[in-house]
């Protein structure tokens, strides 16, 4: 069983959820926006994804930060404080195996063929 995380408007974790779908991968999804997210979470995909891979910089929620904001993001301490702060910046979804191991950031057809299929 593998845990999705996202939200559910975003249209990258539309896509991500239709395709486990139709291949008929079981999942659970966790919502940020109603289950928040803990440091010690974010801590674990530091093992898997560098913080710079984590912080969605193409996202209107980056965008919206003041540049001191942004300046503020230059380490994983920082990068992590931001993502508990305004969740909706982590690149998503970010996909983990039951063991807890993330096994997938954002959303390619052919990176999901490789890591699910």
């Amino acid at each position: 069983m593998f845990t999705v995380y996202g939200i559910p408007n975003c249209n990258t974790v539309k896509k991500a959820r239709t395709w486990l779908d139709e291949k008929g991968i079981p999942y659970t999804f966790h919502d940020y926006k109603k289950k928040g997210i803990t440091a010690e979470k974010i801590s674990s995909w530091f093992q898997y994804y560098p913080w710079e891979k984590l912080v969605n910089k193409a996202g209107t929620t980056w965008k919206q930060l003041s540049d001191a904001e942004k300046a503020a993001v230059t380490d994983g301490n920082s990068a992590s404080d931001l993502m508990i702060a305004k969740n909706s910046v982590i690149k998503r979804p970010l996909i983990e195996d039951a063991s807890g191991k993330a096994v997938a950031l954002g959303f390619s057809e052919k990176e999901y063929e490789e890591a699910f299929l």
